[in-house]
């Protein structure tokens, strides 16, 4: 018989209201506590997921609706449920934010369509009494989402409290499930591009275990559960474990604080489709490992540029690779390793070289949001695209590549978003795509199984 599942949908009025330290900090004292929690997030981001998942000891999976369809979401989340207890799932901006002015690409929408309990975290910094009418708004503006409790974040001290919880109290009939105190010892970081990754902190283990402490002396967690149980969907049985197929190709990627986007899931299919992945160091390995192929995934390259530059073996192990028509594919972070040089803040270091562009980061994003890309023929592994030609992907870069050739080659048109040149993604180098695109391998793109493929067939080719 079917079991029932267990679910919360962490969401806030606005961005940066802490929904994120809130949601870590839920997840790393349910899993102390013995329970399976399967994280998620809503949207294309990376690194949310990444620190959720190092709380909850599981991947934390995307559920997007530019790349995936509501069929798709669906599945992803029964499919991740099938082994778990409860599901935190962490919005990104407001609740009911969105593109779309009618809601349907919303917070709100996606707490809808999995009829998730939720659970709003709010910013009460400069706010008392005021807060009733926000509360009241949100619940009133959309009556089919199914808001619960609320969590006070950034609190000033007592008397605030006392006064937030007697205009809750008078205004609303949404319990108050925690009151948590403004505090920066229990802030992530922000920087140009979101979130400190937890890669990048050498103590983001013991930050994850005193922002759980604190929030489980500030959260009423018994309470959070009994909410969670009113979650009325039913999880999947657990599916037999799949065997891969025998490994067709070895694919090494890029992991460490330079780089470190990837979606679990992504690399899933990857595997699924046959091949062995490996990862490697950019910043401390000195050689590649044996491998027929390699992915660079987006990250911080320039937060490292100094190391990256430093490891001088690694580039000329990679430019070497490339220019020996290894197959390889990177992405956002990835590319701009790939170029010449790398500027930032005033500093210019050298690094790979085999793009003939040099990767400059500004004060504002160059590229920012969702993007439509079209194939052209130069794409080196075609496929893909509905039935206009054009698939989804996202983008979200402060750099540009200056300095390029009037004659390179692109495998895609840009029809929404940026890319490099503002009409065109992925430039071509021998058997490189480069792309400041992020790619989702979803039915709209299923692009993991076609690299596997041309990885494999180059591996054929080779005499």
């Amino acid at each position: 018989m079917p079991r029932s599942l267990a679910g919360l949908f962490i969401a806030a009025a606005h961005k940066s209201s802490g929904k994120t330290t809130v949601a870590l900090g839920l997840a790393a004292s349910l899993r102390r506590a013995g329970h399976v929690v399967q994280p998620f997030k809503k949207g294309p981001d990376y690194i949310d997921p990444a620190w959720l998942t190092k709380a909850a000891g599981r991947d934390c999976i995307n559920l997007d609706f530019n790349t995936m369809g509501r069929a798709e979401i669906d599945d992803a989340f029964a499919t991740h449920m099938a082994d778990a207890d409860i599901a935190l799932i962490e919005s990104n901006k407001g609740l009911f934010d969105g593109l779309d002015v009618a809601g349907s690409d919303s917070n709100a929408e996606l707490a809808k369509q999995l009829r998730a309990p939720v659970i709003l975290v709010l910013d009460t910094t400069g706010i008392t009494r005021g807060i009733a009418p926000l509360i009241n708004g949100y619940v009133s503006f959309d009556a089919e989402v199914n808001i619960v409790g609320l969590i006070l974040n950034k609190v000033g001290g007592p008397r605030h409290e006392a006064k937030l919880r007697a205009a809750v109290e008078r205004y609303s009939d949404l319990p108050v499930l925690g009151a948590i105190g403004r505090d920066p010892r229990y802030v992530i970081v922000e920087r140009h591009l979101g979130l400190t990754t937890p890669g990048e902190m050498s103590a983001a283990g013991d930050h994850i275990d005193e922002i759980a402490g604190r929030v489980a002396a500030s959260v009423d967690i018994d309470s959070l559960l009994e909410l969670a149980n009113a979650m009325p969907v039913a999880a999947r049985a657990p599916a037999p474990a799949a065997s891969l197929p025998p490994a067709r190709v070895r694919i090494g990627y890029a992991r460490d604080a330079a780089f470190g986007f990837y979606y679990p899931d992504d690399l899933e299919a990857m595997g699924a489709a046959g091949a062995e992945l490996v990862a490697f160091d950019t910043l401390n390995d000195t050689t590649l490992p044996a491998v027929d192929g390699l992915f660079i995934g987006g990250g911080f390259p320039e937060t490292q540029m100094a190391a990256l530059e430093a490891n001088q073996a690694m580039r000329d192990a990679i430019g070497m690779a490339i220019v020996n028509s290894m197959p390889v594919y990177a992405e956002c972070g990835g590319l701009m390793y790939l170029c010449r040089s790398l500027s930032w803040r005033g500093e210019c270091r050298e690094m790979v070289g085999v793009v003939p562009g040099d990767a400059v980061m500004h004060d504002r994003p160059q590229g920012r949001g969702l993007v439509r890309l079209e194939a052209t023929a130069s794409l080196p592994w075609p496929g893909g695209g509905g039935p206009d030609g054009m698939f989804p992907a996202h983008e979200f870069h402060y750099a540009s590549i200056d300095n390029l050739p009037g004659d390179s080659r692109f495998a895609y048109r840009v029809h929404r978003g940026h890319g490099i040149d503002g009409r065109h993604d992925g430039i071509i180098i021998a058997n490189l795509l480069a792309c400041f695109s992020h790619f989702r391998n979803t039915a709209a793109n299923p692009w993991a199984g076609r690299f596997v493929a041309h990885v494999a067939g180059c591996k054929d080719a080779r005499p």
